[in-house]
């Protein structure tokens, strides 16, 4: 009678996950299924390739473009330094009580907003360094918003590399360094690869921070150099839905799909990839 109360109440706490995860589910597809619906019509290799001669209509070559660009540079910043730092808190620091307070920090940070990553970002790259609006302001402003990010799924990425794999490489006498860059670090190149796909995700989506250091409203061109404003999809769709009365439903709802659809891809690549780094490391256990 036990065991038949206990299973019936598992099957009861089952059917309660599925059914709050179904009512999760369908707001969020019926919202991908809307703005498929109205910005597929719009969507064409005309509209992603060519540069608009105004808001109202025309291409989003010159935001999209702008979007991939600062999001390459921040990533070249930001994940070099965050790899290092994931490093050294894992392989190499103490753990003592300035270790947890560098984690508890990290972890702080994180979960800032990302309006005070702009505020700062235009008080100490536009203002104080002299950089103004531009890409390089944009892209530093970025990085460092994506550090704690990338520093926390490194870290975790690294420990999650067996034990024994440091001992075997140790006990054949390689050196701590060659087993950090030679064994552990190929080993978690997978979760290493889903956290920057994550904070690639992130900055791509992101319009607080862009909006104080980068973002144009509008420019009839590309940008030539570092030092140029940029237009950005997310910072460009802003604009059309809530500056611009002249555009569209059917451009705003378009730029959406692009959006979304950026956003979407590089997540769902991310599951793939922690999935695969999960494998790899279950079958080294």
């Amino acid at each position: 009678m036990m065991f038949r109360r206990v299973a019936m109440t598992d099957l009861v706490a089952y059917g309660l996950i599925l059914v709050f995860t179904a009512i999760s589910f369908v707001p969020l597809m019926a919202l991908v299924f809307f703005i498929i619906a109205k910005g597929l019509p719009r969507l064409d290799l005309d509209f992603l390739f060519s540069i608009s001669p105004s808001l109202e209509s025309g291409g989003i070559l010159a935001p999209l473009f702008g979007t991939l660009v600062l999001t390459v540079i921040a990533l070249v910043i930001a994940v070099p330094i965050s790899l290092l730092a994931a490093i050294y808190l894992s392989e190499y620091a103490r753990k003592d009580r300035w270790f947890h307070l560098i984690e508890l920090t990290i972890v702080n940070l994180a979960g800032v907003p990302s309006v005070v990553y702009g505020l700062f970002g235009l008080g100490l790259f536009v203002i104080f360094f002299g950089f103004g609006k531009s890409i390089i302001a944009g892209a530093l402003t970025m990085a460092c918003m994506s550090l704690p990010l990338l520093i926390t799924v490194f870290y975790q990425s690294l420990r999650a590399v067996p034990m024994t794999l440091r001992e075997a490489s140790l006990a054949l006498g390689a050196s701590r360094l060659a087993t950090t860059f030679r064994v552990v670090l190929p080993t978690a190149l997978s979760g290493i690869f889903t956290g920057v796909i994550l904070a690639t995700a992130r900055i791509a989506g992101e319009t607080a921070p862009v909006l104080f250091t980068v973002a144009a409203y509008y420019m009839p061109n590309l940008p030539e150099s570092l030092s140029d404003q940029a237009m950005l999809l997310s910072y460009h769709l802003y604009a059309i839905s809530t500056q611009n009365t002249g555009v569209s439903d059917e451009q705003k709802y378009a730029v959406t799909l692009v959006l979304v659809g950026l956003v979407l891809g590089i997540n769902l690549l991310a599951i793939a990839a922690r999935a695969k780094a999960k494998n790899k490391i279950s079958s080294l256990v």
